[in-house]
């Protein structure tokens, strides 16, 4: 595996302000290229998946775009609601507002799972996989969710909320890392690094 003796540029493929921040936990200096993708049309039935593909797809459609040595961070986080009989139903982000109600009024009371891809896409090898956190709601009235969902938060979140928002009011109990939720574990990213022999200062 070739040895880097000046560190690439990392470029991450989304323009979520939560994940560029928390990517500073793990580089100083990092470019910012949105990915522009139809995520309806990759998402598949296993959640999991479903978030490593996005991310890789992101890291991918970037780099593609630019056809040069930087290296290409994609992430994507899926809510996934485990069903009865199996399987599990995915929550990407609302459309409009009645959507988010909707998602948030089937979430309350219930444990769901937060899954985030991450994706790496340098030059000589790409790299994907994913974080879980598990995630119990409070059960909350209609009155409480319409009030949130019209602060405007549920937008742009996968599930409709932001635990690290004001949506924190939802959150009875979270097993697991936080950043997973928020949609960019650094663990896993300074791990994925790490194996791809990129040369953190010391």
């Amino acid at each position: 595996m070739p040895k880097f003796f000046v560190a690439p540029r990392i470029v991450l493929a989304s323009a979520s302000p939560r994940r560029q921040e928390l990517l500073k936990k793990v580089v100083a200096e990092f470019l910012v290229d949105p990915a522009d993708l139809d995520e309806d049309a990759l998402t598949l039935e296993d959640p999991f998946r479903t978030a490593e593909k996005l991310a890789f797809a992101k890291a991918e459609s970037v780099a593609l775009r630019h056809r040069n040595s930087d290296w290409y961070l994609g992430s994507d986080t899926v809510v996934a609601l485990p069903l009865d009989g199996g399987g599990f139903k995915q929550f990407s982000k609302p459309r409009d507002f009645d959507e988010a109600f909707d998602f948030l009024n089937e979430l309350c009371g219930k444990t769901h799972l937060v899954i985030t891809g991450v994706a790496l896409v340098t030059p000589f090898q790409s790299v994907s996989t994913h974080a879980v956190a598990e995630v119990e709601f409070h059960v909350v009235s209609q009155a409480q969710l319409n009030d949130y969902v019209h602060t405007g938060e549920p937008m742009d979140k996968a599930g409709a909320y932001g635990a690290q928002g004001m949506g924190a009011f939802l959150v009875k109990e979270l097993r697991g890392d936080f950043e997973t939720v928020v949609g960019l574990p650094t663990d896993l990213v300074r791990e994925m690094l790490q194996q791809l022999d990129y040369p953190f200062e010391s």
